[in-house]
């Protein structure tokens, strides 16, 4: 009985031990992406996704997404979510609206309506979906779906930043009025990585109506 006390005692210190040792060793990293325009601004609001070039990941966890319609406005204009999930669109406006979207990875219309009416739509299959409101053209937003396991936004200065495992990643990065695709294949073998990626085209014009989080520039 002593002996078997012992033995787990001692296969108890290896595995905290083993755990000490691999914190030290640091398995993961943090990596820093940093966006900017071609003329070296920083470019907020751009989504960066990142992924294994052999394309073994798994999506992140599905959640459960709202966009409102507020001042003849989406809120937010812009969402990244992952495959399988879910997105309500109320309306809070004072009028109605009629969204719709008829890009390929998810068509669906919302006929015309205010309040919480609809159920939300579900979104299973990855791709950019564009919406717009029948009534109100200025009206525009847009849905990510993605099966990248990591993925986010850069913030007011252009940057991003995961924790991940260390490894090798593809690393995309959009945005609505980018002309170009940029993306990049990058090691990261240290504690911290740093990447800047820069535009080699100037941004899209912003629409000539309505207000949208990505028209800064």
């Amino acid at each position: 009985m002593k002996g078997m006390q012992l033995l787990r005692g001692v296969a108890s210190g290896f595995f905290i031990l083993f755990g000490l040792l691999a914190s030290a060793a640091g398995w993961g990293a943090t990596l820093v992406v940093a966006v900017h325009t071609a003329n070296g601004k920083p470019l907020a609001g751009a989504v960066v996704t990142l992924r294994s070039p052999g394309g073994a990941d798994h999506p992140g966890v599905p959640v459960n997404a709202v966009m409102d319609q507020i001042n003849r406005t989406f809120v937010p204009d812009l969402l990244v979510i992952p495959v399988g999930s879910s997105v309500a669109f109320p309306n809070s406006d004072s009028v109605s609206h009629q969204i719709y979207s008829f890009s390929p990875a998810h068509r669906f219309q919302l006929p015309l309506y205010r309040g919480k009416p609809y159920p939300p739509v579900n979104f299973d299959q990855p791709g950019l979906i564009t919406l717009g409101c029948n009534i109100h053209d200025s009206m525009l937003a847009y849905v990510l779906v993605t099966d990248a396991p990591y993925f986010g936004r850069t913030d007011a200065t252009g940057t991003w930043s995961v924790d991940v495992p260390r490894g090798t990643y593809k690393i995309n990065v959009w945005q609505p009025r980018m002309e170009e695709t940029l993306q990049k294949e990058l090691t990261i073998e240290g504690e911290r990585s740093d990447l800047t990626l820069r535009l080699t085209h100037a941004l899209k014009p912003a629409p000539l109506e309505g207000r949208h989080s990505w028209d800064a520039y």
